[in-house]
């Protein structure tokens, strides 16, 4: 004996045979549009009992995509992203108003048929007949419903979206066959739940908790008889009917459903006009999707981590796969992201450079030994419109992340690399090399294979100003930064032990790639994002521990009414040196901030280490420094390369010369100073550096204005010149190599996207 649903009805045997019997009778009736004729199709009844009876069993419901937010590391919204704005809610915590306005207007015998409502199949055939014409449907709510799970599946794609919507008799028999199935399994009020949560109510709203609050800025729960009538007015034609673009169709709309309303028995008719007469009363929220919405100048950091997403395999084996996770939404995505950092980084961008200059700042914070990405911000706002100096392009990260061309070139900042990879190869702390002012490249110097390098063309470097002259040893070499000396560092270790020191630290170009075994990377001529070279610069601050950057800690996906945890990636941190090492280059840098170059850039409160650079033409301006707990680092420039900082203006002062320690420096100063208020002020272990130079006259500090910081020219494999930098300090001297015009791919100049 076959069984009823709950709720009233036929069995699933019983609709089928009469829905069977029904379309021999007529010639075709079909889920939801009664056809005026089958010949006009082509298919004959029995064709349609045949595509009936082979079609599967259960119709697989695809979870609903709803919005996804994103938390800072305190809980706070950073933005919410969404592929569909719909948040799923049950029936209960949806106005009684709202479930009677849909059922009176949609299918006013919903609980008294089943999954196919024959007196509305007949109703519809005798006026299509009339018509000619397809002039009325019969659609119950359960078929809509059924035909919505299809667009849901179909997603964003237009012909998959066609599919789920096209007149055919074909969609329409598997439309009836699955809601005869829907109808057996679930019972009309999951029905009617699902139906208001799926359903789609124009102004990028899909099911009623999204709609009441972009209309009327309340939750589904607590609309009123005419917000209700009006939302479920909307669904047959989101467009024709929509509030906000035509008030005058749209309440003629919502006074029919208030009146279908009243006919069924709903609500009094009294109710009903009283309702009528009532303005629409809308408080529309706009809304506010994407990275876009981000706060405290969090766009980037927002971008970054949907990008993680969308190419980390931990999330899916494939792009595909990531991607529907991505757009199916539902997620909670809780990040690293310190708003204290943040706020810092964001305050000191702002007063430092302006979003109108002609060139751009990038800062990134780093927690070492966890690899936590803290802060992200720049000074152009995250958006696409470029006469408000918006850009999408994320300055701190790499081209795969949505980064800036290749990264962009270091300048001094590489420098410590090089002294590294001296030490880990048993050099002492105050080894010593003549250091002259200007010299050819050595060669030939040792690379990782049986190829060394040579020096083809008798390139040479020099340092900032002549009056670097030797011997020089490290401590002094590194807090004037002189040239020649780590060239001459490289020529003695050889390029090896330096690349795989920055194998360790990951440090790779912007695209991705190694860098190259030439001697000229030793002055930074390779573009590297900032948040590389935080996070390497990290290594030296957990003594040695380099740990791989995470931006996000934790994820919980809502999937329906449940809610499951997603595996994150999580931070490796592997050794990359010894601790005396990183502790001895601690010292180094610290003496960079305590009287080298970057002397602007050194806390007060706290001991901290860091190095500037300038690349040639001033064209990139850096400071990368640290405290035992804060990684950061600053760039300054142009996107395109295209602006040489002299005689400019940056953030409404002057700057005849622009250098590592005169502008990113400052902004590192204060970016960290906020991030580190009242926070632990560790200090670093403490290492003996003997000392042997005393600083002389015309040594690079005897002008006043600071000490040399000189990149020098740099050589490719060939032996060619490449980039080189400038100083920043001494005296200034012109650069005698300037960046190739192919080194970069150009962008626009208000950060438009890579060309």
């Amino acid at each position: 004996m076959s069984k009823k649903r709950s709720g009233g009805g036929l069995s699933t045997t019983q609709q089928a045979a009469k829905f069977l019997g029904v379309s021999v009778l007529s010639g075709a009736v079909l889920a939801g549009i009664a056809l005026p004729a089958v010949g006009a199709l082509g298919l004959a009844a029995k064709g349609s009992v045949e595509s009936f009876d082979e079609l599967p069993a259960n119709l697989k419901t695809p979870p609903l995509s709803q919005r996804t937010t994103i938390l800072d590391a305190k809980g706070g919204t950073i933005a919410t992203v969404y592929s569909r704005d719909r948040t799923v809610v049950e029936l209960k915590d949806i106005s009684p108003y709202m479930q009677k306005a849909i059922v009176a207007i949609e299918d006013s015998r919903f609980y008294q048929h089943g999954a196919v409502d024959l007196k509305g199949v007949l109703r519809a055939l005798n006026q299509n007949a009339q018509s000619g014409g397809v002039a009325q449907g019969a659609s119950t709510l359960t078929q809509q419903y059924v035909k919505n799970v299809f667009v849901e599946e179909a997603g964003d794609d237009p012909t998959k979206v066609a599919q789920a919507t096209q007149q055919t008799i074909g969609r329409k028999i598997r439309e009836l066959k699955y809601a005869i199935q829907v109808e057996e399994e679930l019972g009309k009020h999951k029905i009617l739940e699902n139906y208001l949560n799926i359903t789609f109510f124009g102004q990028q709203a899909y099911g009623v908790e999204a709609a009441a609050q972009r209309y009327f800025s309340t939750s589904a729960k607590d609309l009123t008889l005419a917000q209700s009538a009006l939302l479920a007015g909307i669904v047959q034609s989101p467009s024709r009917y929509d509030p906000v673009n035509d008030e005058a169709e749209a309440i003629k709309r919502r006074n029919v459903v208030l009146q279908r309303m009243a006919e069924v028995g709903d609500i009094s008719r009294a109710e009903a006009a009283k309702a009528q007469k009532e303005k629409l009363g809308l408080k529309v929220s706009k809304p506010r999707n994407g990275c876009i919405t981000a706060v405290d100048g969090a766009g980037f950091y927002c971008d970054y981590v949907r990008s993680v997403f969308l190419t980390d395999p931990v999330f899916g084996k494939t792009k595909e796969e990531r991607a529907k996770i991505w757009n199916q939404g539902g997620l909670t995505i809780k990040t690293t992201l310190d708003p204290q950092a943040q706020d810092s980084v964001q305050a000191s961008l702002k007063d430092h450079v302006y979003k109108t200059d002609k060139v751009a700042a990038a800062a990134t914070l780093v927690e070492p030994g966890t690899g936590k990405i803290v802060a992200m911000g720049q000074s152009k706002p995250y958006g696409t419109n470029a006469k408000q100096h918006e850009t999408v392009i994320n300055y701190s990260v790499n081209y795969s992340m949505g980064g800036s061309n290749f990264g962009f070139p270091t300048g001094s900042t590489f420098k410590p690399f090089v002294a590294a990879a001296a030490l880990e190869e048993g050099r002492p702390a105050d080894q010593e090399y003549s250091s002259p002012y200007q010299m050819e490249y050595p060669s030939p110097v040792q690379t990782c294979d049986s190829k060394p390098w040579v020096n083809l063309n008798g390139e040479k470097l020099e340092n900032e100003s002549e009056s670097e002259r030797g011997p020089f040893r490290l401590r002094k070499a590194m807090e004037l930064s002189v040239n020649t000396y780590f060239v001459q560092m490289i020529s003695d270790i050889g390029l090896c032990p330096v690349v795989n020191m920055t194998n360790k630290l990951q440090v790779v170009q912007g695209n991705g790639d190694k860098l190259p075994e030439v001697p000229a990377i030793a002055l930074g001529s390779k573009g590297i994002s900032p948040l590389t070279m935080a996070s390497a610069y990290a290594a030296f601050a957990s003594r040695g521990m380099y740990c791989t950057p995470v931006a996000i800690e934790s994820i919980t996906q809502k999937v329906g009414q449940k809610k499951k945890s997603l595996e994150v990636p999580k931070s490796t941190c592997s050794r990359a040196m010894s601790e005396n090492t990183a502790d001895t280059i601690n010292q180094l840098l610290k003496g960079v901030v305590d009287s080298g170059t970057g002397k602007a850039a050194g806390l007060s409160d706290r001991e901290n280490a860091g190095k500037t650079g300038t690349t040639d033409s001033r064209k990139n301006a850096w400071f990368v420094g640290y405290t035992p707990n804060l990684s950061g680092a600053v760039w300054v420039g142009s996107a395109t390369q295209k602006v040489e900082m002299r005689r400019i203006y940056i953030g409404g002062q002057y700057n005849e010369l622009v250098f590592g320690g005169r502008v990113p420096g400052p902004i590192w100063k204060d970016a960290m100073t906020g991030a580190l208020a009242g926070k632990d002020a560790p200090g670093f272990n403490y290492v003996e550096i003997p000392e042997h130079n005393t600083p002389k006259p015309g040594d690079g500090n005897g002008n006043g204005n600071g000490n040399g910081n000189g990149d020098g020219n740099n050589g490719d494999s060939n032996g060619n010149g490449n980039n080189g930098g400038t100083g920043d300090g001494g005296a200034f001297p012109n650069p005698t190599i300037s960046i190739p015009e192919n080194l970069f791919q150009g962008n626009n100049g208000n950060g438009g996207r890579r060309g």
